[in-house]
């Protein structure tokens, strides 16, 4: 990743104290990163955020007490966007993990991961704004594929925005998706804008989310 001189502050919010220390100490020895809080809650989380102890990273777990990770991810996706969450959880359902994304994660993680999957996710969500593992992209489809409650309307796209569509369903940056199409960054950046409004989507996690579903892309 990037090279900065300032560490990538992480939170690390999950119910279970053995796994949540065990889980920082790995965090804290990767070179770019550093534990600052470790809670039992998404209350707690909240608490110490209106405290302006601000993470750049939430490590979330989905199953917990007072505050889940659905509501927690809610909340933090309304009141502190920049803040980027990767979900942690043992729950691998196809309807857990959409729900999470929907609600504002950009990651999600199972806990039997590997560390140098979890390295490679936290880089990813802080260059790439998103990490999509082939396990979850599987369940991503197929939960889509399933889901017959939420067929939306036919968007006409352009070529030039079905290829910047199918660009973002890979690990580059959006710098590097301009490279790519011989097109400036600013250029770039009013097409993901455009496409935000029309498809009515927020994230990039839902332009992936609306490529997939729609074909555009296969995983």
């Amino acid at each position: 990743m990037t090279k900065t001189n300032k560490k990538i502050q992480v939170a690390i919010i999950d119910d279970h104290v053995l796994l949540r220390a065990a889980l920082a100490r790995l965090v804290n020895s990767f070179e770019d990163y550093f534990v600052m809080m470790e809670a039992d809650n998404g209350k707690m989380l909240k608490e110490e955020i209106l405290k302006h102890q601000i993470p750049d990273i939430v490590l979330l777990d989905v199953n917990m007490p007072e505050m889940d990770g659905y509501e927690t991810t809610a909340w933090l996706h309304k009141h502190y966007p920049q803040i980027r969450i990767l979900a942690l959880s043992m729950l691998s359902d196809e309807k857990t993990i959409i729900k999470m994304f929907r609600l504002g994660a950009k990651g999600y993680l199972l806990k039997n991961t590997n560390p140098e999957e979890l390295q490679k996710a936290l880089d990813s969500i802080v260059n790439k704004s998103v990490y999509l593992s082939e396990y979850v992209s599987g369940k991503l489809v197929s939960g889509l594929h399933n889901d017959a409650g939420s067929v939306e309307a036919m968007v006409v796209l352009n070529e030039k925005e079905r290829e910047f569509l199918r660009w973002t369903c890979t690990e580059l940056s959006y710098k590097e998706i301009a490279g790519k199409m011989f097109l400036s960054p600013r250029t770039i950046d009013d097409y993901r804008q455009s496409l935000f409004s029309k498809l009515k989507v927020h994230s990039r996690v839902g332009l992936v989310m609306y490529a997939i579903k729609n074909g555009i892309v296969e995983v």
